[in-house]
């Protein structure tokens, strides 16, 4: 069982100053579902090497059991450290991508034309995408084989417009996550902010924040399985 998983490479919180980047909660517990299972894993973001760390998801607040395994573990810190670029990654030789988030995702791999013609070719050969938090961004502009949106007419989740206003990023980001979801005609549903929830619909898995990791994670070893 073969996963890539794909994270971003865009650490500029808008034009705020801050920075930004992948939310670790949101690599470390999907990482360690699919390792426990056995999986072979690949990571690789747009630039290769060590993609930035939101800052944020490393108070301490932020901390999971999954994060602090993370911390403990060299040879995973040292993969993370040495992501593939994703323009060399071919679909075709893994079983499912995951797409962890943090609000990076939004600004590159949303518009990058290699992650879009990952999912197209992963969905297209019947092949399991999920995303997770800010991550479901990376679906804005993938179609299937007849035109429309891959979220056209599925069941959807994401980071949500209340959680967004929550963090006071609203006016900065790039596009909201639940209202491209809804305007790309995906059938979108959500439950209380900060909640877990993960909604599978065919070969598409998605998650509404960091709570969703692991339950988006143990989903797509379900569809794998």
């Amino acid at each position: 069982m073969k996963i890539l998983m794909v994270l971003t490479s865009h650490d500029k919180l808008g034009n705020t100053g801050e920075k930004t980047g992948f939310w670790l909660e949101e690599f470390a517990a999907p990482y360690y579902v699919f390792k426990d299972a056995g999986a072979d894993i690949t990571l690789a973001s747009p630039l290769g090497g060590q993609p930035p760390l939101d800052p944020k998801s490393d108070d301490p607040a932020s901390q999971t059991e999954a994060t602090l395994r993370f911390k403990e573990d060299k040879a995973a810190i040292a993969v993370l450290a040495a992501t593939q670029k994703l323009s060399d990654v071919k679909a075709g030789d893994y079983d499912a991508v995951f797409y962890p988030g943090g609000h990076g995702p939004l600004w590159d791999l949303a518009e990058d034309a290699n992650s879009i013609a990952l999912i197209e070719a992963t969905l297209n050969a019947g092949k399991p995408v999920a995303a997770v938090c800010h991550a479901p961004a990376v679906l804005r502009h993938p179609k299937t084989a007849d035109g429309k949106s891959v979220v056209d007419g599925k069941k959807v989740t994401g980071f949500t417009n209340t959680e967004e206003e929550a963090v006071g990023l609203t006016k900065v980001v790039p596009f909201l996550v639940e209202d491209m979801l809804v305007n790309n005609g995906g059938v979108y549903s959500k439950v209380a902010d900060w909640h877990p929830y993960a909604v599978t619909d065919g070969l598409l898995i998605t998650g509404q924040n960091p709570a969703s990791s692991e339950p988006a994670a143990k989903a797509l070893l379900a569809l794998l399985a």
